[in-house]
């Protein structure tokens, strides 16, 4: 049967992609269906057609899931930002859970671990500390969240997963914007001053830091913005960031503090970390306790162990190793990123964590064959893309016997695991844990033994 474009069609939807989209089958073709969830027979309209899969448009459901909700944004469907508001919280729990162990199998090529259910958040709503907000103007000012597979922005003035305190800010810039008759940055054309708002928010301390992100070397509205912006409450500091770089990367490295000290403070448990707009900070504060309590306990230590820890950023999990370990060194290629675990260390009063600027394939080595300081432990958190092959072969080739990966993309660590099998190393366990509610994403801590 030939399936052309417009052609309607009733299909049982039988799995659920990565970006959230219903699966269904016409014979052997598949279509990809977004707002479709599995256990569903719907009604679609082909809305494209490549030569082994198709894209459909919903239009109708004709048996709902019985984990189908409605969601509670009038933005959802339209806007970027959460993909799963309309599958109860509990069943994105199992789903997680299963985009894990479907790459286990068909990338590690591992069958005998079970991956248990992700570990979730009682209230898994306005859990997000860090937003960043595009704006744009083409009739009318826009600030929001950008479309799904576009740089349209949609308009938000309230978003489920964010923190609350976003409304005000956003209402405040419009104030701004109309008050200043600032120029918008229009990114096709590379013209225009205003480019991005990023807010943090202290999870334990309630403090906001506000970054205006500028397509300029100089920015003349400093009194006006501080104006508009000193009634928000728990107001900190503002920061204005200067990029005038034609890319789509929202902050430059030149930043301008008019307010306040340039960063606000948090605890992840009890301990204390500055978090200025360039640093690297878990979004999910809640569920980042949650995380590094799992990596400790995967690494099981009793005090007197050596700890590496690759990847280290500004130290977050370092400094969680260190209370519980002889001595942990850190290793990380952004010298700003050591800067700020170096403070960070001592802002805890912590002497026993030590930090290296350099890639981990090479400073590791060093430290074992040259300094002599073998590990009994190595942690690693990767971004997106995993491991560095060099890192892998460089543990694979010393004496290390156990690797926690703490990992936010589980199709690379599964990669990775395939990887470090031809050293002897296996996957002893794995617990998800869920760091973005209402999306497909999953972080997930995995321990590896030789």
């Amino acid at each position: 049967m030939e399936i052309k474009k417009n052609d309607y069609f009733d299909i049982d939807i039988i799995d659920i992609g990565i970006n959230g989209e219903g699966i269904g089958k016409i014979n052997n073709f598949t279509v990809f269906v977004d707002g479709a969830l599995p256990n569903e027979k719907v009604n679609i309209k082909i809305i494209k057609v490549k030569k082994n899969y198709g894209y459909g448009k919903l239009i109708n459901i004709i048996n709902p899931s019985p984990f189908r909700q409605k969601p509670i944004c009038e933005h959802f469907g339209k806007c970027g930002g959460c993909n799963l508001l309309h599958l109860s919280y509990d069943e994105q729990l199992n789903v997680k859970s299963s985009f894990i162990q479907s790459n286990l199998k068909k990338i590690a090529k591992i069958e005998n671990i079970i991956v248990p259910k992700a570990i979730g958040m009682d209230k898994p709503f306005h859990y997000r500390n860090k937003a960043s907000f595009p704006i744009s103007f083409t009739d009318k000012i826009n600030i929001g969240f950008y479309k799904p597979r576009s740089h349209n922005i949609i308009n938000i003035d309230n978003c489920a997963i964010q923190h609350p305190i976003n409304n005000i800010v956003i209402e405040k810039t419009r104030e701004f914007i109309k008050d200043s008759n600032i120029s918008i940055y229009d990114e096709n054309t590379g013209k225009g001053d205003l480019r991005h708002i990023v807010t943090r928010i202290g999870n334990k301390t309630n403090e906001l830091l506000i970054c205006v992100v500028i397509n300029n070397d100089k920015f003349l509205y400093k009194d006006l913005l501080i104006e508009k912006f000193k009634d928000i409450p728990n107001l900190y500091s503002i920061v204005i960031n200067y990029n005038t770089n034609n890319n789509n990367v929202i902050l430059g490295s030149k930043t301008e503090t008019i307010l306040g000290k340039g960063y606000i403070t948090d605890y992840i448990k009890d301990l204390k970390f500055n978090i200025s707009p360039l640093s690297f900070y878990q979004v999910n504060p809640v569920q980042t306790e949650v995380l590094y309590k799992t990596a400790l306990d995967f690494c099981n230590l009793t005090g007197n162990e050596i700890v590496f820890d690759a990847y280290c950023g500004i130290g977050t999990i370092s400094l969680f190793l260190a209370k519980n370990c002889k001595k942990v060194y850190g290793i990380e290629i952004v010298p700003d990123a050591i800067k700020n675990a170096i403070s960070n260390a001592k802002l805890n009063n912590i002497d026993n964590a030590e930090f290296f600027v350099g890639k981990s394939e090479e400073v590791i080595p060093k430290l074992i064959f040259e300094e002599n300081i073998c590990p009994d432990v190595v942690v690693v958190d990767p971004p997106r893309k995993g491991c560095d092959t060099a890192l892998l072969d460089a543990i694979g080739k010393t004496s290390i016997k156990k690797l926690v990966y703490v990992s936010c993309d589980n199709a690379t660590l599964a990669r990775d695991i395939n990887y470090l099998s031809n050293f002897g190393f296996n996957l002893k366990k794995i617990q998800p844990v869920d760091m973005f509610c209402m999306t497909t994403h999953i972080e997930c801590v995995a321990l590896i033994t030789r």
